[in-house]
């Protein structure tokens, strides 16, 4: 079933440290009058990078999760600076985080983290190719790397220290990215 859109008859905005609240006043087809808050970004989206060693290796990194306060295994991830696509931010996230850069760099798709309340965007990029470079990062240790087999992701979707969503759908789409390149 195919919906119009809601009528926003006004915003109303507030800071909220690194995100802006808005307040939306709509009206929906059937008639019925609603207000919606949703958190927008300031920046200029994220990233997450599945960097493939080789056909068979994924490079992961464990860092400090101050939300859970335990290390977490996850995705190289960052902000995209202003003026840097995507792909840029990747390899330089790379590079700071795992300490790669990549020949080759492919987005995957983007992924949303709350679509409901939220309009923050990740892009998924698929790092290949990759050869040895490191460039400082903003991080307060280096990361440890981690490498693991990619044929193995449903053992790794179950470990307590790999929870974070984005990286974990990154790593499935990635997966059936590259299957799908294959049959091409």
């Amino acid at each position: 079933m195919s919906r119009r859109l809601p009528t926003i008859h006004g915003i109303t905005e507030h800071d909220a440290g690194p995100y802006r609240m808005e307040r939306m006043d709509l009206e929906f087809s059937n008639g019925e009058r609603r207000q919606f808050e949703r958190l927008r970004g300031r920046g200029h989206g994220a990233v997450a990078v599945v960097p493939l060693l080789d056909d068979d290796t994924v490079l992961l990194v464990r860092e400090y999760a101050a939300g859970l306060h335990r290390y977490e295994l996850g995705l190289v991830k960052g902000r995209v600076d202003a003026g840097e696509t995507p792909l840029q931010a990747a390899d330089r996230e790379l590079k700071e985080e795992a300490g790669y850069g990549a020949r080759r760099l492919d987005v995957v798709r983007t992924l949303t983290l709350a679509p409901v309340y939220m309009s923050h965007e990740t892009t998924v990029v698929l790092a290949r190719d990759l050869y040895p470079e490191r460039l400082p990062g903003d991080e307060p240790e280096e990361l440890e790397v981690v490498p693991w087999r990619f044929d193995a992701l449903g053992e790794l979707a179950l470990r307590e220290d790999f929870s974070e969503g984005r990286s974990i759908a990154a790593l499935f789409a990635a997966y059936h990215y590259i299957k799908q390149e294959a049959r091409a």
